[in-house]
């Protein structure tokens, strides 16, 4: 029995630590993102939280695949301006609707909660201040 439980323990850590983000800090390479183009805006995208680990769902803007929801991780994309939708799915699709303007950074929190069998991962906009100070211990996945 005691073999079991510690069978178990080793298992459900290993699984906790799956999801993880394993890049570098924000706070260690932001100095070296290229800065933003004239015609275009920048989103972060990033998840602060170890809650649900194992689950990293694909992070769609305007329905093309740009990164994964890790678990303490961020990525970015620059795009021109205009409206934008960020979708998330588990079990159900979570939607934002943003706009973005030219020069301009947008923070996107991805946040998780309960569901009924999985976590559902949903995307929230936060002040850019909030995102600065959330992000900096957060890991670079790259996006895609």
């Amino acid at each position: 029995m005691k073999k079991m439980l510690s069978l178990f323990a080793l298992v459900t850590v290993a699984a906790l630590f799956t999801g993880c983000a394993s890049g570098p800090k924000y706070s260690a390479i932001h100095s070296t993102f290229p800065p933003i183009a004239q015609d275009s805006g920048r989103i972060y995208f990033y998840r602060d939280s170890m809650l649900g680990a194992a689950i990293s769902p694909p992070v769609k803007l305007n329905g093309n695949p740009v990164g994964t929801a890790q678990a303490q991780g961020f990525f970015y994309v620059d795009r021109p301006p205009g409206n934008y939708t960020v979708e998330t799915s588990t079990e159900v699709t979570r939607r934002l609707s943003l706009m973005l303007d030219s020069n301009q950074t947008r923070y996107v929190k991805l946040n998780i909660s309960m569901g009924f069998f999985v976590g559902h991962v949903y995307p929230e906009l936060v002040e850019n201040a909030i995102g600065e100070k959330e992000i900096i211990d957060c890991k670079y996945t790259g996006g895609k």
